[in-house]
Parts: C-alpha cells; sequence; structure tokens
C-alpha cells in the first residue's frame, strides 16, 4: 500500500512540476516525493485570472467608433455603426481567445513558480 501512494505521489508531482530540474545528489527519494508533492498542493493555491476582452463590449466601442468615423466622413451614422459593430465582435472574440491563453500561460507558469520556490526553501538545488 506504501509502495503505490509512493509512486501515485511521484507521479502527481512529476507531471506537475516537469519543467523543473533538481539536483538529487544525497536526497532521500520518499522525502523528495513528499515534499515535491506538497509544494504542488501548495501551488494550487495559485488564482487564475479569468477576465478577458468580452465580444459585446468590443460591438459597442466598435459601434460607437464606426458610427462617429462614419458621420465625420460624411457618410450614414448607421452604417458606419454596423460596420464598427461587426468588427468590433470580431475583435472581441479574438481577443479574449487571445487573453485566455495568455492567462492560463502566466497561470501554469506562476504554479511552476511557487513549487520551484517551495523546493529551493526546503534546500533542494534546482539546476534550471
Amino acid at each position: 500500500m506504501k509502495k503505490l501512494l509512493l509512486v501515485s505521489l511521484s507521479f502527481l508531482a512529476f507531471s506537475a512540476s516537469a519543467n523543473i530540474i533538481y539536483d538529487k545528489t544525497g536526497v532521500n527519494e520518499k522525502d523528495f516525493v513528499f515534499d515535491q508533492y506538497q509544494c504542488q498542493e501548495m501551488s494550487q493555491q495559485v488564482h487564475k485570472n479569468t477576465e478577458s476582452r468580452g465580444a459585446i463590449s468590443s460591438g459597442l466601442k466598435g459601434a460607437a467608433v464606426g458610427a462617429a468615423g462614419s458621420a465625420i466622413a460624411g457618410g450614414s451614422g448607421s452604417h458606419g455603426a454596423k460596420t464598427g459593430a461587426g468588427i468590433g465582435v470580431a475583435v472581441g472574440l479574438l481577443g479574449g481567445a487571445k487573453d485566455r491563453r495568455a492567462n492560463e500561460a502566466n497561470y501554469e507558469a506562476e504554479k511552476e513558480t511557487v513549487v520551484r520556490n517551495c523546493m529551493a526553501n526546503r534546500g533542494y538545488s534546482i539546476l534550471n
């Protein structure tokens, strides 16, 4: 049973912080796996940023800019608003997806930093 628990802990710890390279010279493997698991658990406290640009707000901004630009150019404000809203929605959707990818990358990097700092504070040598 203890061996199964150790294998499970080492798999979880390895998969979560596979980018960190440790110098394990003179390190007790059981202590290392346990410490790494605890540090990984601590990294779960990192908050994920869920803010992103919205299609609706970008559409409204696009409509306003389109209407203003069209009115200044002497055209129909409603036609410019429709075009601006369409472009704003497209930009909002694309920008929102980009924001979500950036938020996910930042979240994973911050979790890795927590694991790295935790292990370093426990006396492990980190090589990268």
